[in-house]
């Protein structure tokens, strides 16, 4: 900054810009404000149906988050324009008392014009007027003052250069819409750009990084990987190549460093770290993020560096991706490469144990201890189970033609492939046990693609209806553990994540259950999205397989108690409209509902029952701890309910909740059923097959009419004392179906029938 610049500085347009921002964040928090409550209020409270209820209404939801990230970003920008006005006003009264200073020691500092400035004798002793006493001063003097003054200055530069580059980054961060990245002030955002810069030059050079400076790289990614500007600044300095020539250069066994022995027991925390921070960054629509995205996907098939034959882009850049919110669109240009490379290493899907074996010697891609990182399907299937639309993208697309050259009989898509065919590496953690961590990524990554939420997590009450596509890969989830039950009971940890998706499809599973092609089941069990359609024996295979298993057991009955428990509350409403009322009465209506519930329940027994039973020996206590687990996570979903007044949004695991008596219902039902979650008189059955069958339809019975006597309470219907018979007839039907569909069945599932 040029001396003149500063000294004379008018900062009344720089103040009329801050008081403008000012205005306007306060009218961007009120309209923040108004969004959220005013018109997401309303979307999350209308009756939404067809394409209103995904398209329509996750374009408001979106919306509503533009105008949150307006006013962070307005706030962002006036606090550096404040921040910068503050500093650079200081610095003026700092230079001008600097010169006030010299002045009293006969110093004058001139702006020569050409962005310098001189220190000069102010009046030579042999010129001034007769009788004036000219100050002394000595060489020493003039040169402090010329420091001064050029630190002065060299911080208002800084101060004033900092503060465009942070406007310039978060303006770059979105060229449409708005940043959600929030700064304090002016210091914090110059310093994550700063520090961003400095970490990027130690991980440039990963063999001569000393453990000093690991420490410090390892230090700025840990505390500024949710830093938005860092995150992009970080990435970009660095580039694709000497990010995947770091982690692989640092991973190295034949490096001869002295990190690995130093630091080693760091390095899950900076492969952590690390991958969040890129994750971050992915975010950022800056034209040179983007081309760090593209470049990052041409090096997928490379070798990295190239005269090191042992380490591909994706098996490096796979590993980084275990953690974070990676952006869609570079998961799915990332996943239709990685495919791509996929094919090529193991014969168009003919083995992709041989393309990605670890061999004896080879460096660890990843430091987590669960797997040596070799294969990349793992981390690209944990970043897809924290992204769902990337995943749903994914799996629904196509890994090969029929008319490509392969061992297929057909076609396949990614989920076909990945799901039933692929031969993946055999995995072996810390302690060479043996592991099978792609697979278990694969259902997280099924888990996202089919609910549309993150997986692990529970669907809230704005989460939009199904989609086509999610809809379409249920079904194709359902059809392949039908035709293959061992696909799923020999590979149990898929179990959580297949359970909670039946969970959340809950409504498609009953209305096939009903086998009701032409009849009005979509009333009874209502969607507001896109139905799975599935076939009534798949369901009872899918059932059977997912309820050999404790946590998938778990995840669906307990689904399926809460969604009945809802269902008697939104069918015995009578504020129910008429074209939402399913056209029986209310016998019918809680009859049927009982007995697709039951028949689920039997199905889900049956599962059990071969578990404890049969070859896998699990243990009813294991079932009764999975039924514990979920107590708090299941009944506070269904406790908020995800209905207002007559109005469906299914999102299954809640079911069908009506207006204000649903808390009622839900309250009381769901105290019993996660209360005690189980009786321990299943255990007491021990090898008695007919008697566990026995006591698992009692426990179905006695939640189902609980459920509906409160509901009938709840709604002061006329026939509240007669709803418990109801149920025990549709309890009773739905038992028997169960047990006939499996006995028909019986062979290919290799279990044994109960007598109904």
């Amino acid at each position: 900054m040029d001396l003149d610049a500063l000294r004379f500085a008018n900062f009344s347009s720089l103040d009329t810009a801050i008081g403008d921002w000012s205005q306007m964040v306060t009218k961007l928090k009120t309209l923040q404000e108004d969004a959220e409550s005013d018109l997401n209020g309303k979307a999350k409270k209308a009756d939404w149906s067809g394409q209103n209820a995904t398209v329509t209404r996750e374009f408001i939801a979106k919306t509503v988050g533009e105008f949150g990230d307006a006013h962070t970003q307005a706030s962002s920008i006036r606090n550096i324009l404040k921040d910068t006005r503050d500093e650079l006003v200081e610095y003026r009264r700092q230079l001008n008392n600097a010169i006030e200073r010299g002045l009293d020691k006969n110093l004058t500092v001139r702006d020569t014009g050409d962005g310098g400035f001189t220190v000069t004798m102010n009046i030579h002793p042999d010129r001034a007027a007769k009788g004036t006493e000219v100050p002394d001063h000595t060489p020493q003097d003039a040169e402090n003052l010329r420091d001064e003054v050029q630190s002065i200055l060299s911080k208002a530069t800084e101060s004033d250069s900092s503060a465009a580059k942070a406007l310039r980054a978060l303006a770059d961060q979105t060229p449409y819409g708005f940043s959600g990245a929030s700064y304090a002030d002016r210091d914090s955002a110059a310093e994550a750009m700063k520090a961003a810069e400095r970490a990027a030059a130690l991980a440039k050079d990963p063999k001569n990084l000393s453990p000093k400076e690991f420490d410090e790289l390892y230090g700025s990614l840990e505390k500024y990987k949710d830093d938005d500007l860092f995150a992009e600044r970080f990435a970009t300095a660095l580039g694709p190549q000497k990010t995947l020539e770091f982690w692989a250069g640092i991973n190295d066994p034949y490096a001869y460093s002295e990190l690995p022995h130093a630091r080693g027991d760091k390095f899950a925390g900076l492969q952590e770290n690390l991958g969040l921070t890129l994750a971050n960054a992915t975010q950022s629509d800056s034209a040179a993020m983007q081309r760090w995205e593209r470049d990052m996907v041409g090096l997928g098939g490379e070798f990295v560096p190239k005269d090191n034959p042992r380490a591909m882009g994706v098996q490096i850049m796979s590993n980084l991706m275990r953690w974070g919110d990676f952006d869609d669109k570079f998961l799915k240009d990332y996943g239709n490469e990685l495919v791509r490379v996929e094919k090529e290493r193991s014969g168009n899907g003919r083995d992709a144990s041989l393309g990605w074996r670890h061999f004896p010697g080879d460096g660890y891609l990843n430091r987590t201890g669960t797997d040596t990182g070799s294969d990349p399907m793992t981390g690209y299937m944990m970043a897809l189970g924290r992204s769902p639309e990337a995943a749903t993208d994914f799996l629904n697309g196509t890994f090969v033609t029929k008319d490509e050259d392969h061992d297929f009989d057909r076609g396949l898509t990614n989920f076909q492939y990945l799901f039933e065919e692929r031969k993946w590496p055999q995995e072996y953690d810390s302690d060479l046990k043996k592991t099978f961590p792609g697979q278990n990524a694969l259902g997280w990554a099924l888990e996202a693609a089919t609910t549309g939420h993150p997986a692990g997590e529970q669907p809230t009450a704005d989460l939009p209806p199904h989609t086509p596509e999610q809809a379409r890969l249920m079904e194709a989830v359902v059809n392949s553990v039908s035709d293959d039950p061992e696909r799923l009971t020999e590979r149990g940890y898929l179990s959580d994540s297949l359970g909670q998706i039946a969970a959340e499809y809950l409504p498609d599973i009953n209305r096939a259950t009903a086998d009701d092609k032409h009849g009005n089941t979509n009333l009874l069990f209502p969607v507001a999205g896109a139905a799975a359609d599935l076939d009534h024996n798949d369901v009872t295979r899918f059932l059977v397989s997912v309820g050999q298993n404790p946590e998938g057991y778990a995840k669906v009955e307990m689904g399926q108690k809460a969604y009945m428990t809802n269902l008697f509350d939104y069918h015995l409403n009578p504020d129910l409209p008429e074209d939402r009322r399913y056209p029986q009465n209310p016998q019918s209506t809680v009859e049927e509902i009982a007995r697709r519930s039951g028949e689920i329940s039997g199905s889900l027994a049956v599962g059990r029952q071969e578990a404890v039973l049969g070859e896998a020996h699990q243990k009813d206590d294991d079932y009764q701890k999975s039924m514990g687990q979920l107590k708090n996570t299941i009944s506070g979903v269904v406790g908020t309910g995800i209905g207002v007044g007559t109005s469906f949004i299914a999102t299954p695991v809640g079911g069908a909740v009506a207006g204000g008596a649903a808390g009622t219902v839900s309250s009381v039902v769901l105290e019993q059923i996660f209360g005690a979650v189980e009786p321990n008189n299943l255990k007491d059955a021990g090898e008695k097959v007919g008697e566990r069958w026995e006591l698992a339809r009692q426990n179905s019975l006695e939640h189902g009419q609980v459920a509906a006597m409160e509901a009938a309470k709840a709604h002061n219907a006329p026939y509240a004392n007669q709803v418990a018979d109801w149920v025990l007839y549709g309890n009773e039907d739905g038992f028997t179906n169960a047990s006939v569909n499996v006995s028909r069945m019986a062979d290919e599932l290799e279990t044994e029938v109960p007598n109904s």
